[in-house]
């Protein structure tokens, strides 16, 4: 008995694998593995590469940086990869709030005129105004609510040549404001429960803002309507920021395309694990490896 016992788990241990359950098999262990990446990814570390140089010499064009996305709380999905579907999301609790004088990686809300992004990006700038401070740049000076903020350890200027107080640059947000990026505002960072006085006067700088809300705007015989009824103010939904780059003269930030809101926020850079010339092409091996710069790799953000 004991014999045809072992005869039987001998047969049973030689019998193959089917092709099937080997394909099952590997589905299951690739699952496994995938959704682990997904939950890192979306809600732990994540990466980023640098595109343009506007917040040199903190972080430079080409630099990959890995981004802490559990400290403000990890988000599911907001778009299908490589594409620009938005999804619906959601987010958890994150371990502190957004400070001022953080780095920030967030979703890009838009430009100065654009209800939403054509194109779902994201942006990396410095977090200079809270959600109620009062933000203005004199003479390229920056202050928040009325204390200058002291300048970060890389915050460069190129031009040599400030721009005159009584010149207007058409592109800063708001639109009409008679500002420019060195001379800008003041200008207060809208708060959840805030009320904005609405008027012919100030229709053009709160329009966009109050449209991402959700709700449709317009100005007709000489009064505003908001969700077709007569309004003289409105109460705002959401939290916001201020963000600019530390490189001021090479950034277009808060300052030509206006807030940020606070749940667009993914994360805060913690350091540079690669960095190398994204504008040489890879097939170009040799000069890509060259153009590694190996004393930027382990550099942490602040």
């Amino acid at each position: 008995m004991a014999k045809r016992e072992e005869a039987k788990q001998t047969k049973e241990q030689a019998e193959p694998v089917s092709f099937k359950a080997k394909a099952l098999a590997f589905l299951k262990e690739f699952g496994i593995v995938f959704g682990a990446f997904l939950i890192l990814n979306n809600f732990v570390i994540a990466s980023f590469l640098v595109p343009t140089g506007s917040m040199e010499n903190e972080v430079m064009t080409g630099d990959l940086l890995f981004v802490n996305k559990f400290i403000y709380g990890g988000t599911s999905p907001r778009n299908i990869p490589f594409t620009n579907v938005r999804l619906p999301w959601f987010s958890v609790p994150g371990f502190r709030d957004v400070r001022r004088g953080d780095v920030i990686v967030f979703v890009f809300p838009g430009y100065r005129d654009e209800v939403e992004s054509e194109e779902f990006t994201f942006y990396l700038k410095r977090c200079v105004g809270l959600p109620g401070d009062t933000i203005q740049v004199k003479n390229r000076v920056l202050s928040v609510n009325g204390e200058v903020l002291p300048l970060q350890r890389n915050q460069k200027f190129s031009f040599g040549r400030m721009a005159d107080p009584t010149m207007v640059d058409d592109r800063v947000f708001p639109k009409g404001a008679p500002w420019n990026e060195d001379n800008y505002g003041p200008v207060i960072v809208p708060n959840r429960g805030m009320i904005i006085p609405l008027g012919p006067d100030n229709y053009a700088s709160w329009e966009i803002l109050i449209r991402r809300e959700g709700h449709s705007i317009r100005f007709i015989n000489g009064q505003v309507e908001v969700d077709g009824r007569a309004a003289t103010e409105y109460v705002v939904q959401r939290d916001y920021l201020f963000g600019m780059g530390d490189h001021r003269d090479n950034s277009l930030d808060s300052r030509y395309w206006g807030f940020i809101p606070k749940e667009n926020l993914v994360g805060t850079p913690l350091i540079v694990y690669w960095s190398w010339d994204t504008n040489i092409p890879i097939y170009n091996i040799f000069a890509k490896i060259g153009s590694v710069r190996w004393g930027r790799i382990g550099t942490l953000i602040r």
